[in-house]
């Protein structure tokens, strides 16, 4: 037995054919509800619709019913009817807009009647479905893409708090200018850089690339540099020299990093110039490519020095490295992102190719910039990050070797 909410209308002026079809239709469990004439059936338009409609009406009648049929949220199937009717009668009322023909009297072919209304049932409850899944598509589309104009305004927003972390160009202490770029491959960069003055005599500067990319990334560069400013402002306030130290400063994001609980670790390379004594201190956490340095008159190289990634291991130490600056020098630093745009197979050959750029002249960031057309690429498959430390001394104001 069917749902007594199933409801079917009969539009046909002959009474005792819709008193027939409506005993019928009552008996199999509907609701039946007849009307002599379209403008007669009100249920028509008001109230709740109906899911099926029986019209013994002209094809002009049945289009106009059609019509009137458009405005309504789900599919209403006609059925035209007729005591007799030709191929070309079927034809015309099916192209007026009726979903099937049954000769009258209908309940006559009992099975035919049965499996019209079984069917057009089907078809008229699949496209409701059709329709609500249509609806949820629609709204979740909507949800979607509020959720997507959140969360890159959120993205524009963190890389706005990102850039403004990041300390000035050019900026110069002593002789030596240092400056950046920074090129993130989304919105959000897990590619880190800072470098400022420690003291009158003492600069400091570091390139940091933590594990992954987005938001979770992005907020470790935040800790860096929140970490940063805290133990320079101890260091001001002479609390602690942890800043002064490279080890030291090492090992003091490696226990942040692991008290975050957030599964990130950073290579790094830091370095603390002594503008004074002319020596650059550094440690190395598991950063490639090393640096470049290249004195003045001579070829471009690697710094040696290796060590183990910021974040993974409870109590991990870091060997400091010094290297003497007995002539005018400059020192480029870069994330592993400029080793993916570097049109070579290996790393070895992309170091390589790293090296001859820069000694074949590329000493600057825009020089490099340049020469690898990191302007002109749209996409890029990781996070660029470069600082190039300048000295602009002469010769003869270094100490000689």
């Amino acid at each position: 037995m069917v749902s007594r909410t199933q409801r079917i209308l009969i539009i046909d002026s002959d009474a005792n054919a819709r008193a027939e079809l409506s005993r019928y239709l009552e008996v199999r469990g509907f609701y039946a509800l007849g009307y002599s004439n379209p403008s007669a059936a009100s249920a028509l338009y008001e109230g709740p619709a109906p899911d099926i409609i029986f019209a013994d009406l002209p094809p002009d009648a049945i289009r106009e019913v059609a019509n009137r049929l458009e405005d309504s949220e789900y599919f209403i199937p006609i059925v035209a009817c007729a005591e007799q009717a030709t191929g070309a009668d079927v034809v015309a009322v099916m192209r007026a807009g009726a979903s099937d023909f049954l000769l009258k009297p209908c309940s006559s072919d009992r099975k035919a009647l049965d499996d019209v209304i079984a069917k057009l049932l089907e078809r008229a409850r699949i496209n409701r479905l059709n329709q609500l899944y249509r609806q949820e598509l629609e709204d979740a589309n909507r949800e979607l893409r509020s959720g997507m104009s959140e969360l890159s305004a959120d993205h524009r927003a963190g890389r706005k708090v990102q850039m403004k972390m990041l300390p000035e160009h050019n900026m110069e202490v002593n002789g030596v200018v240092i400056d950046h770029l920074i090129k993130p491959s989304l919105f959000l960069s897990g590619d880190f850089l800072d470098y400022f003055k420690l003291n009158d005599d003492k600069v400091m500067a570091y390139i940091a690339d933590v594990s992954g990319h987005g938001a979770s990334s992005a907020f470790v560069t935040v800790l860096l540099k929140n970490l940063t400013s805290r133990l320079r402002r101890d260091l001001r306030r002479g609390f602690n020299d942890e800043i002064m130290h490279p080890e030291l400063f090492l090992q003091r994001i490696n226990s942040e990093l692991l008290d975050t609980g957030l599964g990130k670790h950073v290579t790094i390379f830091m370095g603390i110039i002594d503008l004074k004594t002319r020596v650059l201190s550094y440690t190395v956490g598991a950063h490639l490519p090393m640096p470049i340095i290249v004195f003045e008159n001579q070829p471009a190289e690697f710094l040696k020095g290796s060590g183990l990634p910021v974040g993974l291991f409870e109590e991990p130490e870091w060997q400091v490295f010094q290297l003497a600056l007995t002539a005018p020098f400059r020192l480029l630093m870069f994330s592993d992102g400029i080793l993916e745009v570097i049109p070579a197979k290996s790393l070895d050959e992309k170091e390589r190719t790293l090296l001859e750029l820069v000694s074949g002249g590329s000493h600057t960031i825009a020089s490099l910039s340049e020469a690898l057309n990191l302007d002109e690429m749209t996409e890029l498959p990781d996070d660029i990050a470069m600082v190039s430390v300048t000295d602009a001394l002469r010769d003869s104001e270094c100490p000689s070797s």
